[in-house]
């Protein structure tokens, strides 16, 4: 396990090399500045805020001088938000974008594996059609639509939850809903799927031959086993969980990380867009070798090679 967790770590470096380059060049030649969008500014303040930030410099000399205060791990200054360094706002910020990834992906998995497992006890029946249709609206209709939708019925028709805020107990529902509602789509399907194709095993009918109650073979044989490419699957859905939380958390104002980042890329601060990119693809990297160590301790059949 150590040199299995030690090679995916060295073999991180170079994708996170390649991250940071293309994500350093791509900010800089998008057309705009961090001091575009405010008034008119003089020539000469203009000048000694280009001075200040290195932002005179060439564009070479900045991406060497960025890497080398990386590797000391200083992610440099906000412009937008003077006196902030990167690493403050991030550190601020992102435990309320982790709240909501945890409650998004604790909602997915009980609403896929619930709905799979129901899909999956009568299949090409009614209890097999309905949770199937309902996986396909999640996976069809966007966040950015899902979203207002709810709002729309739970918050301004029902007057159940509030239209936005992160200060109640009860306004964490909505957003979590709204980001968990696609990925709990998937896990019902593939969950279905796995549940089928575990049920038509040899040990699955040796258990129904030695006469163990159906509730055993449910639960220990075909669920258990079935559950591993949904565990699989964790890993590609909490990236999709955590970049998905940029869009409702915009949509909700909720003051987490990713709101944060939506503002910093309008408002072309370079810094903190490229701080809290390289924090996400660290972070995501990291998720998907816990997942993949996960899955060989579940399934010792399974090799760390």
């Amino acid at each position: 396990m150590f040199r299995f967790i030690l090679k995916r770590l060295l073999e991180a470096v170079p994708v996170l090399f390649v991250i940071v380059t293309l994500t350093f060049f791509m900010v800089r030649l998008a057309p705009g500045g961090p001091f575009d969008q405010e008034r008119e500014l003089p020539e000469q303040v203009r000048i000694k805020l280009d001075a200040q930030y290195g932002l005179g410099d060439p564009l070479g000399v900045q991406y060497l001088r960025y890497l080398a205060n990386l590797l000391r791990g200083d992610l440099g200054i906000s412009f937008k938000y003077p006196g902030w360094e990167v690493s403050e706002i991030i550190r601020s910020k992102l435990p309320t974008s982790l709240e909501l990834g945890f409650h998004a992906l604790i909602l997915a998995l009980f609403l896929g594996i619930g709905l799979g497992i129901l899909a999956a006890l009568r299949p090409n029946t009614l209890s097999d059609y309905v949770p199937l249709g309902l996986a396909m609206v999640g996976i069809c209709v966007p966040t950015f639509v899902l979203g207002p939708l709810l709002v729309l019925f739970f918050a301004l028709k029902l007057e159940w939850f509030n239209v936005f805020g992160w200060l109640l107990v009860e306004d964490r529902v909505l957003p979590a809903l709204t980001l968990s509602l696609f990925y709990a789509a998937y896990i019902a399907r593939l969950t279905r799927a796995s549940v089928l194709e575990v049920r038509n095993q040899d040990f699955v009918r040796t258990a129904w031959a030695k006469g163990a109650s159906p509730w055993r073979i449910y639960f220990v044989h075909e669920f258990r086993n079935a559950l591993r490419p949904v565990i699989s699957y964790l890993g590609p859905a909490i990236a999709g969980l955590i970049s998905g939380s940029f869009v409702v958390e915009t949509i909700f104002n909720i003051p987490g990380l990713g709101r944060f980042f939506i503002i910093a890329a309008i408002n072309r601060d370079f810094t903190l867009v490229l701080g809290t990119v390289i924090f996400y693809a660290f972070l995501i990297l990291v998720l998907n070798l816990i997942v993949d160590v996960l899955l060989v301790l579940i399934h010792p059949k399974q090799k760390f090679e």
